[in-house]
């Protein structure tokens, strides 16, 4: 009765193209091998291994002892808009009212928010690619046609004028734009912007989506800067997004938030409004001492993340048939791979694919790492170096040992 039951259901259209993350079945794969017994050194997951820091935990239960635990205003607390108000201020150059702000249950669903309320069937979206995993789909669950325009290692994994200008059609509705980017690590810096934002200036039907999550993850001297403060005529149809995830290690806290037109916010919030209402009050209290508290272990956990990042892309770059471009930011090497692909494994399987490198890697290396293939651009793997330099090293290790196995291609 109960296989029946099941065989009568029939999912919407809109998701038959869709699955779960890959990034998120590979770690599930993952932990299901480690429950067998194998030690398996997960590089997938983008969280860092750093807590919460104490006062942002400690400001979470001061609210839960003063009973703030109900719902609140649908697009944030008054305080918490006061806080991220400050925070565009401070660090970004940016000035916004509270109608301009809407606080989300992760910048995840202030994107969805976004895309549900701006797209019509057909509409564009551009996304340079390599591109987080939840981009595409979520213009497509909403109707959307995403434009995916290859950006390789050779122009820094970023986007370039001459490609943007090509991309924009009548149908454009959005450019999105990540720095630093997730899953390469590649960062805009302002001369890298100012053409994008020129292409821009000509093409006033298109709105420009700012994902700035890793703004504080950055090494080597470089300086975040976001659109819309160095191109003020854009910020009428800018939307800039960010959180507490990354930089604060708060990823289970679920908390993002964006600023942008208010007419746009709006629109967010009818869309927010049936589907999670308000983000916990208890996440948004932490998210005000997150913004508003002490910064000074941001850069302390940067420069950890640098060091990582320095042995990570110096052990992919030692190993033959792989390559590793240094990042500017965030926590992750995306490594090219394609000198592998047409190898042969001591099994006698062919390497085909960049998933077929990295699934083969997980089976007889125990490591779990992410192929490019997954954010649009295969030939590459991803590796997350948001954890201990010790397991680091042992995977490098691993990846070397496998690749030294490998038969000459077919």
């Amino acid at each position: 009765m109960k296989d029946a039951v099941a065989s009568d259901f029939r999912p919407a259209e809109r998701i038959e193209s869709l699955g779960v993350s890959e990034i998120l079945a590979i770690g599930a794969r993952a932990a299901k091998l480690r429950a067998t017994g194998r030690d398996i050194v997960s590089l997938g997951a983008g969280e860092p291994d750093f807590d919460t820091p104490d006062h942002i935990k400690r400001a979470a239960w001061e609210a839960m002892q003063r009973g703030e635990t109900k719902y609140t205003a649908l697009t944030g607390t008054a305080a918490l808009k006061t806080a991220i108000i400050g925070k565009f201020e401070r660090e970004n150059g940016l000035t916004f009212e509270p109608s301009q702000i809407i606080a989300s249950t992760g910048a995840k669903q202030v994107i969805y928010n976004a895309m549900m309320a701006s797209l019509n069937p057909g509409d564009e979206v551009i996304i340079p690619t390599p591109y987080w995993v939840t981009y595409s789909d979520v213009v497509e669950l909403c109707g959307g046609v995403p434009v995916l325009v290859p950006c390789a290692a050779e122009q820094g994994f970023r986007l370039g004028a001459d490609q943007l200008r090509e991309a924009i059609t009548p149908r454009t509705r959005w450019l999105m734009l990540n720095s630093p980017s997730n899953p390469s690590g590649a960062a805009y810096a302002a001369e890298h912007l100012r053409p994008l934002l020129d292409v821009l200036l000509e093409a006033p039907h298109v709105w420009l989506m700012v994902d700035d999550m890793y703004e504080h993850i950055v090494y080597d001297g470089f300086r975040h800067v976001t659109p819309a403060a160095l191109e003020p005529a854009l910020k009428g149809r800018t939307l800039t997004i960010n959180g507490v995830s990354k930089a604060y290690a708060m990823t289970g806290w679920r908390l993002g938030y964006g600023g942008g037109p208010e007419a746009l916010v709006k629109a967010m919030s009818v869309i927010q409004s049936q589907s999670t209402s308000a983000p916990s009050s208890i996440a948004q209290a932490a998210a005000i001492a997150a913004l508003d508290g002490p910064q000074d272990f941001l850069a302390d956990r940067a420069e950890a993340f640098r060091l990582r990042r320095d042995l990570v892309v110096a052990a992919l770059d030692a190993i033959p048939g792989l390559a590793c471009r240094t990042p500017e930011g965030a926590f992750y090497a995306f490594a090219e791979c394609d000198g592998v692909i047409g190898r042969r494994t001591p099994e006698g399987r062919i390497l085909e694919t960049d998933r077929d490198f990295c699934a083969w890697l997980m089976e007889t290396a125990d490591v779990a790492v992410v192929p490019g293939t997954a954010f649009g651009l295969p030939g590459h793997f991803r590796v997350s170096y948001a954890t201990d330099t010790e397991t680091l090293k042992t995977a490098m290790a691993r990846i070397a040992a496998a690749c030294r196995t490998l038969g000459e291609p077919a």
